[in-house]
């Protein structure tokens, strides 16, 4: 699954670029009926812009790559900015001096002569420099663009971008709610700042588990989060159940780790539940994604039972009904129907046994 995200994040920057580099040689060349000596067509053009933009595009791809592998990703946004930028800027040049070394080799084999027209061609040539500043802008905008994706989610991000949120609108939503266990104790222990710690550890696994399972993080509540998805996307191939165990078996993967840090590993109960929701953007400063509907009170009310049932993730009826029509390979456990508080009506409860291996 990372090497397909990666590969899809490979051909957006490549799409990106090209689209980047199509515009600059549009509007580089377009204000003159003479093309450059090498074009002989349009056709030369639209290759340049290919050709650029899948270089530019793999450099941006693989400064990504590095920021997020390594301290880079520790240090504040500005410097991964910087270095993303300086990659891309020094890829550039590198591409420029060695294309403008092989045109120069075939023409004169003599490098003083090399070297000063690198220096008239290339440094104080005026369409290299507006290409250099033509890239800074792009990166910029596009560091941006994946800063603000990072923020919001990329699916939200472009929601509100394309404005389909301004109006309310009813969704069919399917929600999971996961908490920490013992969490006020914990931070009792830990402290603040060794407690933050521990939750940005344990929502940093969590990252790849969401993505995996094609949901998005709705918020962000301390030391829960909340998760959702379209309700036939959320139940395909049990996509919110798994999430919550894989979830769990990263956390044991990482044991090691937590108990060197911390003195024990976390664990995490959950709960989900399905139906009916109002979405909208609310915010005029600050906007997000708001889902309006009962769904949520009532999924908070089926996580507090957890404890008092002794399981890790309930089900609410209207879920598990849905979910016996997609043949769930997970074992379904009927608890009966519960009175939840707050509400007037009782509702089915089931609990969740794991599959092998988990």
């Amino acid at each position: 699954m990372k090497a397909r995200r990666q590969t899809q994040k490979l051909l957006f920057a490549i799409f990106a670029w090209c689209v980047a580099m199509a515009s600059f040689v549009f509007f580089r060349y377009s204000q003159t009926s003479q093309l450059p000596e090498w074009a002989i067509g349009n056709a030369d053009l639209a290759t340049l812009a290919i050709f650029m933009g899948f270089i530019f595009g793999s450099l941006h791809w693989m400064s990504n790559l590095i920021a997020d592998f390594s301290a880079i990703s520790r240090l504040p946004y500005l410097f991964s900015v910087v270095f993303k930028g300086l990659f891309l800027l020094l890829g550039a040049m590198t591409l420029a001096y060695v294309t403008q070394f092989l045109n120069l080799w075939a023409i004169e084999n003599h490098m003083v002569t090399l070297s000063q027209m690198f220096t008239i061609h290339i440094i104080y040539s005026p369409s290299f420099q507006a290409l250099v500043v033509y890239l800074v802008v792009v990166r910029v905008g596009l560091a941006f663009i994946e800063q603000m994706s990072l923020l919001v989610g990329p699916k939200v991000l472009l929601n509100i971008g394309l404005g389909k949120y301004h109006k309310p609108r009813y969704e069919q939503q399917l929600f999971l709610f996961i908490d920490m266990v013992s969490s006020t104790a914990h931070a009792e222990t830990l402290g603040d700042y060794r407690f933050s710690r521990l939750i940005q550890d344990s929502f940093s696994l969590l990252a790849d588990t969401v993505t995996d399972n094609e949901a998005e993080i709705y918020r962000y509540m301390g030391d829960a989060v909340l998760i959702h998805w379209p309700l036939e996307q959320g139940i395909k191939q049990d996509r919110c159940i798994n999430i919550y165990f894989e979830f769990c078996q990263q956390l044991k993967w990482q044991s090691q780790y937590f108990e060197q840090q911390y003195g024990f590993v976390p664990k995490f109960k959950a709960a989900a539940h399905c139906g009916q929701v109002v979405a909208a953007i609310v915010g005029v400063h600050k906007q997000e994604i708001s889902f309006f509907s009962d769904v949520l009170n009532t999924l908070a009310r089926l996580q507090d039972q957890c404890n008092p049932l002794g399981q890790r993730i309930l089900l609410s009826g209207d879920l598990v009904h849905r979910l016996e029509q997609q043949n769930s390979q997970y074992d379904l456990i009927d608890l009966g129907p519960m009175m939840l508080k707050g509400k007037q009506h009782p509702i089915d409860v089931y609990g969740v046994a794991p599959i092998k291996n988990t």
